[in-house]
């Protein structure tokens, strides 16, 4: 018989989110509008401290609407954090943008401040720039935020990863000019596929929610000035995002306790370094990476092929950056170290992602940590 299956991160539901979904069905509310989508909208602006709030069919719409309302065209070049998911930076082409990537820094993994000031060194006008909150820890905002306020360039906050994160005791995604959130299946909490547009601007969110509704003109007939989207959330998927938002907190509870379990059964091991966090922030810690010292005889591949075959745990490598990908391969890159070299890429190589389910037993921990350890 197959051993049972060891999940990174997967959807973990509770009973609210049914009594929400069962409203929705019970009032007939099945369209990418009602009640459910207002509430969810001011309760995660409640909860974030946001201001205003759009609900969105994905991260990566949010992204696409940040970047249509700052008027990102063609030839625009778009600075975004390197190590990171493609849906970071696709959103820049889907509007002819000019995706300009920035290395990661080794304090957190996160965007480079030093790169980032390389950047603006050739490319002195960006649009935008996009900062990741890799696995749920807060980049360095402080330096990253004077660096774009200095060249008066906005900043999109990508807290796909980092939903109930803070920084300095304020939520990731309320620093710059717009953030964003996902609820895709495997995040902190689910909407089983979605997101949020966030801004403390009132008329941002308004215009989102316009956009994203096909940019439907408030006319008796079906009339449009503008090119819209099909991109708002339905009112049973923002159900299950109330039932789920409500568990919130829990969630980050325990999945710092899965983050705290391995830093501590692996302190005696000096080839393995947990992602570090921003001793400036509180971390969701989303995912637990780990990356093993460039001189061991393990390799991350070593790890993931044991917990696999052992124990049938997913675990993914740490994210390939941006500018290794073959299709980003003609766009710049702007590396952290002086002499070149990428930490990005170096992060990677190095790096692997634990099992980080919520729901992992502690027989399934201690079997976790057993298994890694015997490779040392």
């Amino acid at each position: 018989m197959e051993k049972k299956r060891i999940y990174l991160s997967s959807p973990t539901m509770h009973g609210e989110e049914q009594a929400f979904v069962q409203e929705a069905f019970d009032t007939n509310w099945v369209a990418p509008l009602g009640p459910n989508v207002n509430a969810f909208e001011k309760e995660m602006a409640a909860y974030t401290g946001c201001g205003h709030a759009a609900a969105l069919s994905a991260g990566t719409a949010a992204i696409h609407m940040a970047l249509r309302l700052l008027g990102v065209k063609q030839g625009d070049v778009v600075f975004v954090s390197d190590l990171t998911f493609s849906a970071s930076c696709n959103p820049i082409v889907y509007e002819n943008g000019t995706p300009v990537f920035i290395d990661a820094e080794p304090d957190t993994w996160n965007m480079s401040p030093e790169a980032l000031k390389r950047a603006y060194e050739k490319y002195p006008d960006p649009k935008a720039v996009i900062c990741v909150h890799l696995y749920g820890t807060p980049a360095k905002l402080d330096e990253i935020m004077e660096i774009c306020e200095a060249h008066g360039t906005p900043l999109i906050e990508d807290a796909a990863e980092s939903l109930g994160s803070t920084y300095k005791g304020r939520h990731t995604g309320t620093f710059g000019k717009y953030g964003i959130y996902s609820f895709n299946g495997n995040k902190i909490i689910t909407t089983s596929g979605g997101g949020m547009f966030v801004s403390a601007d009132e008329e941002a969110a308004r215009k989102v929610t316009f956009l994203a509704t096909q940019a439907r003109d408030p006319a008796r007939h079906y009339q449009h000035s503008h090119i819209g989207y099909n991109y708002r959330m339905s009112n049973v998927t923002a159900g299950i995002g109330r039932g789920q938002l409500l568990h919130l907190d829990e969630h980050k509870a325990k999945k710092k306790a899965i983050y705290k379990r391995y830093c501590e059964a692996f302190a005696d091991i000096s080839a393995i370094q947990m992602n570090p966090m921003n001793p400036e922030g509180d971390a969701n810690n989303w995912l637990s990476g780990m990356a093993i010292a460039a001189d061991s005889r393990v390799t991350p591949d070593m790890v993931m092929d044991a917990l696999e075959e052992k124990l049938n745990a997913e675990c993914r490598p740490i994210w390939k950056p941006m500018h290794m990908q073959p299709v980003f391969a003609s766009c710049d890159f702007f590396a952290h170290n002086e002499d070149g070299s990428s930490v990005g890429e170096d992060v990677f190589a190095r790096g692997l992602c634990l099992p980080s389910d919520i729901k992992n037993t502690d027989e399934e921990m201690e079997a976790i940590i057993r298994t890694v350890k015997e490779l040392f």
